[in-house]
């Protein structure tokens, strides 16, 4: 023996994910002569060795190497999460659950009202300023509507109170939030955002209020709620957001936009309890751009204490499920009070301004990620990044939800990663094929296999806190895109194949952050980032996916999911972050 390894795994499925080995890999692919490994190696938190289970046996077992059999079970390169909100996956486990199943159980605003009461008194609310959760969804409450700010009255009129829309760009305030925000009929709306109205606007006056919130109208509430929780609360949320990614079998997660004061504060945690995971960190564009240092950032491609800053994020329009995303053609049914030609409206509406974003962020070497759900937004997007040039990573078009086909030309033509948000299929795709869209746009939503076709690497993302950060949740909307409510295949023929699911959230999410000579497959070399599944996504059947467990999370040779009997170290840096958590 030339070598004593640390760790063998072997007895189960093992999905390398190695470019080299697809085709031992997939289910179409039974007459390969390859044989698929049987054990994976692992010393000092890297792959050593891959292949036959005596070979490794052989060469690396020693006195001191665990050897573990799977049992059965599946192993497969830890996840990577191509989009998502750390410290906003945190923050969806300390405030109150509002969402729909399956992941809460609120139906109607008698129950949303329910929760965000027994939130108030429970050891988090009680002692927060405001009474404030996240996660209703209109589409799916019994009343099919926002609640106003008279539904909200009823859960306190002593305290504001802030019910956040599962997108993150609405939400809806009771009368005393508003009175905090200074939003009466006499406030018109700021530009990018809309504040709703119980009535027609009657010039000078703009309409009193009627506490639902879009866009830029919303984030003032979100940021002085979220400023008044404990400061208990908001020193663990890095950490909780941290350990929940585990749970779900990521070993890389990102903090998809945040502001300076947030990523010090993500640098200060991990310098006192250094993360599980890897953290990749983006700064919004704007607030990077206005900095008088040349790079306020720090990017970098190493991390230091498990954090990197990579970029900046622009947001070029909202959200789709919201009605707030940016169009080039009508929605199906506008929101009330709009005209049957809304299209929704631009994050910013000076082109100008993108495009200085854009040119700014690639002479300076940071990678561009944009929030463009909407086509029109889209376009805006490629005529920026067509202006700059190729950056040094990838650029990144986040969500990329109603892309055209002639823009997914235009992303394999200008090197643009597209990085959808596959959930979409499920969580709101009846509301797409029935209200927002209709029929045909619906069905091309979140276009994979067009991605494919033209030989791109795409990647799926969760963009928690808007869904729970569930990796097997990604994987199953990919393969089936079967929606919650009817049950229906939302456009067929944009599903892909398992293989080409796990590739979205492993290799191809490594190649986005051009990590792929360490992360991503399992290969020698490479770190040790692994999770084991209950089954083998490959080989069950498609619509059993969604019912494969996450049991356990290993970085670099360490298992961090399940956690250890004996709690990390518990220190923590003595002063919080700004909270301003907006996803995207």
């Amino acid at each position: 023996m030339a070598q004593q390894a640390d760790l063998i795994l072997h007895g189960g499925e093992i999905v390398t994910v190695a470019e080299s080995a697809e085709s031992a890999e997939s289910s179409e692919s039974a007459e390969s002569d390859a044989r698929p490994p049987e054990a994976v190696a692992v010393k000092d938190g890297t792959i050593v060795f891959v292949g036959p289970r005596q070979e490794a046996l052989d060469q690396w077992s020693g006195p001191h190497t665990v050897v573990r059999d799977l049992e059965g079970r599946a192993l497969l390169p830890g996840f990577v999460d191509a989009h998502g909100h750390l410290g906003g996956i945190g923050l969806q486990a300390t405030i109150a659950n509002l969402l729909a199943a399956p992941d809460g159980d609120v139906t109607g605003l008698d129950s949303l009202k329910d929760k965000l009461r027994a939130w108030a008194g429970s050891t988090v609310g009680a002692d927060s300023e405001w009474i404030v959760g996240f996660g209703y969804d209109d589409a799916m409450l019994a009343e099919g509507r926002h609640p106003t700010r008279e539904d909200l009255d009823e859960v306190s009129r002593d305290r504001p109170v802030l019910a956040i829309h599962q997108s993150f760009h609405l939400g809806a305030v009771n009368s005393l939030g508003l009175k905090r925000l200074r939003y009466s009929a006499a406030t018109p709306d700021p530009e990018g955002g809309v504040i709703r109205r119980r009535e027609l606007a009657v010039p000078p006056a703009h309409g009193e209020p009627d506490g639902v919130l879009e866009e830029k109208a919303f984030t003032p509430a979100s940021d002085l709620a979220l400023a008044g929780l404990p400061e208990r609360a908001l020193l663990m949320l890095f950490i909780t957001g941290a350990a929940t990614a585990a749970s779900f079998g990521f070993t890389t997660v990102q903090e998809g936009g945040t502001t300076l004061d947030n990523l010090k504060a993500l640098r200060d945690t991990a310098a006192a309890v250094p993360f599980a995971v890897d953290v990749v960190a983006y700064v919004k564009a704007g607030e990077a751009m206005s900095s008088a240092l040349d790079d306020p950032i720090g990017v970098s491609d190493e991390y230091v204490d498990g954090v990197r800053a990579a970029g900046v994020k622009l947001v070029l329009d909202g959200s789709p499920q919201g009605r707030t995303a940016w169009l080039t053609a009508p929605y199906l049914t506008p929101p009330a009070g709009k005209p049957e030609d809304y299209c929704g409206y631009p994050a910013e509406p000076d082109g100008t301004v993108v495009d200085k974003q854009v040119s700014t962020a690639v002479e300076r070497g940071w990678q561009v990620l944009a929030h463009v759900n909407g086509d029109a937004a889209i376009d805006q997007f490629l005529r920026a990044v067509e202006a700059a040039g190729p950056g040094r990573r990838p650029t990144v078009a986040i969500h990329a939800q109603t892309a055209r086909e002639d823009q997914v030309e235009a992303f394999a033509r200008l090197g643009i990663v597209p990085s959808f948000f596959s959930m979409h299929t499920y969580y709101w795709g009846d509301w797409y094929r029935g209200t927002v869209f209709g029929e045909q746009r619906a069905a091309t939503i979140s276009p994979a296999r067009w991605a494919l076709d033209r030989g791109l690497r795409y990647t799926s993302h969760h963009d928690a806190p808007v869904a729970l950060p569930d990796s097997i949740a990604v994987l199953s909307s990919q393969v089936t895109r079967r929606t919650r409510t009817d049950g229906v295949v939302l456009g067929p023929e944009q599903r892909v194949s398992a293989l080409e699911a796990v590739r979205a959230i492993t290799l191809d999410a490594a190649h986005q952050y051009g990590e792929q000579d360490r992360k991503g497959s399992i290969e020698v070399g490479k770190l040790a980032d692994l999770v084991i599944l209950s089954a083998n996504p490959l080989t069950v059947d498609p619509e059993a996916i969604r019912d494969i467990e996450v049991v356990e999370t290993i970085k670099a040779g360490t298992t961090i999911h399940p956690p250890a009997p004996a709690a990390r170290a518990s220190a923590i840096p003595a002063t919080a972050p700004t909270p301003q958590w907006g996803c995207c």
